[in-house]
């Protein structure tokens, strides 16, 4: 495969604003999406049940929206998939908490009608987003697939049902949901992706401007590491925000959701997930998905 990235440019005016704003002491802005994994995690810090985390204001979007805002320098604190993560790396780190990596959670290709995988190239396929994690799968799996609809995630399912596309490549709670619209699926792109590597799948991380500084960007850290653990010490004191920014689920499928996206890794990426974030990275980097970079996914210290 030999894809050429695509050059994304930041916004100098942005970036400016931003650096601007941080210098007068306004709160940090926080982007998420409102998924369950994602309120789960941030709910804690957002409402202020952690008296020493950093002051935020925050935004909820689909997570494409949220890859497009850091790619124009909008957010300084931002949930992003892997891919995006790919085009980011010289203005932002990861931190060590909040990310969805893990096995059997990677997103899923689905068709109306069964086909070999080995097919998929010749089909016409939706993805949520250029910059998604499952866009950048979908490509490795299949490098000679060219005709790609971009859908919001919500939509795909209803899509290939209606028949506007062969098939559809879906994250998130349509995991669970799929086969109420009659859709079969033909490939897992985590589990071929696992299989092929041996390493667990690296689907969203949390990314932070990297002109914070060590010191700020550690407290952000902890403060979202604190979360995390709140989230788990205190379910029922989430859950009322995690039900009222997906309230078209039902919670058996929110739970679902959490329980599959928040997990160890969410907590920490250690040594085994840090390695399959680099794999990623690496493996997008060397077909061109990506650029070369040489900053360092993590800030020292933090």
């Amino acid at each position: 495969m030999t894809a050429q990235a695509p050059v994304y440019a930041a916004s100098a005016t942005a970036l400016a604003t931003s650096s601007t704003t941080r210098a007068n002491g306004t709160p940090l802005t926080l982007g998420y999406s409102p998924c369950p994994n994602d309120t789960f995690i941030f709910t804690a810090w957002t409402q202020g049940l952690l008296p020493d985390a950093p002051e935020v204001r925050e935004r909820l979007d689909d997570i494409e929206t949220l890859n497009r805002a850091a790619m124009a320098g909008e957010v300084d604190v931002v949930k992003v998939s892997f891919h995006a993560y790919g085009h980011l790396r010289e203005r932002y780190a990861l931190l060590r908490a909040g990310g969805a990596l893990g096995r059997g959670c990677g997103p899923l290709v689905v068709a109306r009608e069964p086909f070999a995988g080995a097919a998929l190239a010749r089909k016409r396929v939706a993805i949520p987003g250029e910059l998604t994690t499952a866009a950048l799968l979908v490509r490795l799996y299949a490098p000679e697939l060219v005709d790609v609809q971009v859908l919001p995630f919500h939509r795909i399912m209803a899509a290939v049902q209606a028949g506007e596309v062969d098939a559809g490549v879906i994250i998130h709670e349509s995991r669970f949901t799929y086969p109420r619209f009659g859709l079969s699926q033909v490939v897992d792109l985590g589990e071929w992706w696992e299989q092929e590597t041996g390493h667990a799948i690296p689907l969203g991380g949390i990314a932070i401007r990297r002109d914070l500084g060590a010191e700020r960007i550690a407290a952000v850290d902890r403060a979202l590491a604190a979360s995390v653990a709140y989230g788990h010490a205190h379910p029922d004191e989430v859950w009322p925000t995690v039900r009222r920014h997906a309230q078209e689920m039902e919670d058996d499928v929110m739970r679902a959701h959490i329980g599959l996206y928040v997990n160890d890794f969410t907590r920490d990426y250690g040594v085994e997930g840090e390695t399959a974030i680099r794999h990623l990275l690496d493996t997008a980097e060397r077909v061109g998905i990506v650029p070369h970079s040489e900053q360092p996914l993590f800030l020292a210290g933090s």
